[in-house]
Formats: structure tokens, sequence, C-alpha cells
């Protein structure tokens, strides 16, 4: 299943895609795609709606993040061999965990804002897990039985904020509009294997991200496992995978985002996003 979230900011409706593409309204099923929605029961309760019974949403609705509620927004830092390379770093001996606040998520096509006094946002696209089920400890051998699905994450960043200042990098990384999640939730059946996927990344038309998830140093089922040994993992819980090279910061010279520009990403099989950038 593909499923979305519409309607105006704030006031988003559960729905999802039928196989004509038509969004359908699920609100009268669900009230929202969060929580104990995405658990394994209900979304095979979703799968044997009828989808011809289903209320059709107005074409041209707006698309909100495809996650309600998130209550963690986990990020994975120089996941990818080649992404680590162009930025000079070494490969991690362990993963590098860092957030994102949950104010920075909205809708996939919504605007992004540059901050007030930056001069280095850049992009990022990424392969997000929406976790199904919770757990603590969990087994890697057991741990993509834990998903509720993928979507696409553009992982906005200003990278002064990240790395110039003094602290960690979430100050470059939770900033208002810098988590886009969507368009699609992509239910894990649909995703026969999320390490075989290409996703790239478009700035005014110009291809800056191409790659492969089959570069990520850590993968899923050991993702999953490793953070749920430091915090429970709950359903709605987003895990933002890394991202392959390609980044404005490994430009020669490194290039940045202006306002007026628009990003254009994508994910195999998950769907795409496209951003307005503006200054706030």
């Amino acid at each position: 299943m593909k499923l979305l979230r519409f309607g105006p900011e704030g006031q988003e409706k559960p729905g999802l895609l039928d196989g004509d593409g038509t969004m359908r309204d699920l609100s009268g099923i669900i009230d929202d795609l969060a929580g104990g929605a995405l658990e394994s029961e209900s979304l095979q309760r979703l799968r044997e709606l009828d989808l011809s019974r289903l209320p059709a949403v107005a074409p041209g609705a707006r698309l909100g993040p495809c996650v309600g509620r998130v209550g963690k927004f986990i990020c994975i830092g120089l996941n990818y061999s080649d992404h680590a390379a162009e930025t000079g770093a070494e490969v991690p001996p362990e993963p590098v965990i860092f957030n994102k606040w949950t104010s920075a998520i909205c809708g996939p096509n919504d605007d992004v804002e540059i901050p007030r006094g930056s001069q280095k946002t850049d992009w990022e696209v990424e392969l997000g897990v929406v976790i199904g089920q919770g757990g603590r400890y969990i087994a890697e051998e057991e741990a993509l039985g834990h998903v509720a699905g993928y979507c696409v994450v553009n992982d906005v960043s200003e990278r002064e904020f990240q790395l110039e200042r003094s602290g960690t990098w979430d100050k470059g990384k939770g900033c208002d509009t810098f988590g886009p999640l969507g368009p699609w939730l992509v239910t894990r059946d649909e995703v026969p294997d999320p390490h075989e996927l290409d996703l790239w990344l478009e700035v005014d038309g110009r291809r800056y991200q191409s790659g492969s998830t089959r570069t990520m140093v850590y993968r899923i089922p050991f993702l999953i496992s490793y953070l749920s040994r430091f915090m429970s993992l709950q359903p709605g819980d987003v895990i933002s995978t890394g991202t392959p090279p390609g980044v404005g910061m490994g430009q020669t010279p490194p290039v940045y985002l202006r306002p007026g520009q628009r990003m254009r990403l994508g994910i195999e099989g998950l769907g795409e996003q496209s951003q307005r950038v503006v200054q706030a």
C-alpha cells in the first residue's frame, strides 16, 4: 500500500493511493497514520478494504507528511561509504546518531525555509524507515518485522550551524521545514529489498545526487537493532538512514541553496518530492 496524509497543515487526514493513482480518504476508518494505526494488524485491515467504497480525494489536495504525530525523528550520519569519502570523513566504527526535531517535519512539496543568518543550507536525499512495531533490544534477525514501511526524506541541513558552531550536529539539522516526509509511506511488503533502491536529487534541474542504498555502511536491520539498545522504538518513529554522495558541501567549490531555487528528489518505488526554497 501507498499510505498518505492530505489536507491543510495541521489538519491532515489519512488516505491511500489506489491502483489507478486516485487518492482515497481513510478518515472514516482510522483517525490518522500514526501510532497504533501503523502496527501490523491495523495495516492488514487496511489491505482488506474495498477501496472503491472509500471517498475519492479532490485532485490537487496538499500532501502532508506521510506519518503523523512522530515521536522520534532519528538520523544516521555518514552511513554511505561514498558520501563519507566526498566529505573527507572516515567511515565511523559505529553508527553516528543525531536527531531532527519533530517541528522540522513538513509535507513533501511544502516550501523549505533558509533560516535567518544561514549561508550554507544543503540538501540530502535519504531513505526513511517508519517503525510499526515498537520494542527494545530488538534482535537483528527480527528487525524488519518492526518496520511499517519506507518513505523519501530530505534531510535538509545548515552546515555552518551543524559543523562550525560548538556542540552537536542537531542545531543544523532541526530547523523548521528541514524534514520533508513523503509523498507516501510505502508498506514493507511492497519493498522487497530496501538495500537495492536508487535515489537521486536535483536542484533547478541539475542532478547532484545519484546513488543507491547498496552503498549503505550499516544496513536497516542492524540500525534498528542498534538504536533499540539505547532507546525504545515506538510506532511512528522515523529513522532517516543517511545520504549518498552529491551534497552541496561536497561540491568543488561548495554549492548551497538560495531563495527561489527548487529541489526535486526521489527514491525508486517510493515517489518524488519537490520543494521551493524560500527565505525564512
